[in-house]
């Protein structure tokens, strides 16, 4: 297949997707997008909702099967666009546009790599699967469509890393923590106030560290990022609420980090899920090596993605720079997609799983 003709039609293919808003939970018309894309070019594809799979149709019982993965869905731009986020504009050698580095570049960058991987027989059965709903890790995105899919051995998630592969990254539990009080009038030395038990469990969390550091992954980082308290200025407030981001490494599930937090601190702690636990894959894997093999240097991602979602070993790479995600003015390099699209396949031509 001509390269230049499959960087052209990702090209394409990415402006419509910046042109059609899709932030997470309001998919569908993207999805219509690339169903269309997919159809006009011949490939089967089954749809849920509004995710896309593609290659159940070839599947070969006898041969292990590599996923791809890809999520369609972006968060929705902040008030600090200098420019419409829903139109596209090049500017040199710039892309800008919502989504178009998270994850619109290395969503077409791995389904024209897939189109040039059905060219040849490979030892693996492929497919590929462009789910919703990532941003906000929604049942409606990869986790509906996991059981639809016969067994998985490895996936690839394309995500901008800089085409260097991430063989591991961090989980995520958000926490809600509430500290109990007594009322009583701020005039009198009443109540007991609920803030300042808020405060000293605070200050556990900002200065508390987990003794199981990752040499990938650092260690687990937990942050205060909001907080509730008071009804009006001169009463002590019975209650005060507040929220914690905990990010795991692979050396502590989020349950047991769950368990070490509550008999650490003074108020009462619910998780909001604890699905969402750190990932990685063996270093020695042959998707590892293979990408070794290519000058890639493995490192370990502070970002969640729909890996923490894969029950089976998976890396994480792709064109773009994860500092651009979610920012102001987003954009994709063209470069980023021209090697892209024939790094995927070098990756996974021929690869021995």
């Amino acid at each position: 297949m001509d390269s230049e003709v499959l960087l052209s039609e990702a090209v394409a293919l990415l402006r419509r997707l910046i042109e059609t808003p899709r932030p997470s939970r309001q998919e569908a018309r993207a999805a219509d997008v690339l169903e269309g894309f997919i159809q006009e070019r011949g490939l089967d594809c089954k749809r849920v909702g509004s995710n896309l799979v593609l290659g159940l149709e070839r599947h070969d019982v006898t041969l292990p099967t590599l996923l791809l993965n890809a999520h369609i869905d972006t968060v929705k731009p902040t008030t600090a666009w200098t420019r419409s986020p829903y139109e596209p504009s090049l500017e040199g050698e710039a892309l800008y546009g919502i989504g178009a580095n998270d994850d619109g570049a290395p969503l077409v960058c791995l389904l024209q790599a897939y189109r040039m991987l059905l060219q040849g027989k490979q030892p693996y059965n492929l497919l590929l699967a462009l789910t919703a709903e990532e941003e906000v890790s929604g049942k409606g995105g990869i986790e509906s469509v996991l059981p639809l899919l016969p067994k998985v051995d490895v996936a690839l998630v394309g995500e901008p890393t800089s085409m260097q592969p991430a063989i591991a990254e961090k989980g995520l539990m958000v926490l809600d923590v509430t500290a109990k009080g007594r009322a009583g009038h701020a005039a009198r030395q009443e109540g007991d106030n609920a803030i300042y038990r808020a405060i000293d469990d605070m200050q556990w969390f900002r200065a508390f560290q987990f003794p199981k550091v990752s040499p990938l992954l650092g260690a687990v980082k937990m942050t205060v990022t909001i907080v509730n308290a008071g009804t009006q200025h001169n009463v002590v407030p019975s209650e005060c609420q507040f929220t914690v981001d905990v990010r795991s490494n692979e050396l502590y599930s989020n349950e047991e980090l769950l368990r070490l937090i509550a008999q650490s601190v003074q108020g009462e702690v619910k998780a909001r899920s604890t699905r969402l636990g750190s990932s990685s894959i063996s270093p020695s894997h042959p998707l590892v090596l293979r990408a070794i093999e290519l000058g890639g240097k493995p490192f370990g991602s502070p970002t969640l993605s729909d890996q923490a979602l894969l029950p089976f070993p998976s890396l994480k790479l792709g064109p773009g720079d994860s500092r651009r995600s979610h920012t102001a003015d987003e954009y994709i390099l063209l470069p980023e997609l021209r090697r892209a699209i024939p790094y995927y396949y070098r990756l996974l031509d021929g690869l021995s799983l």
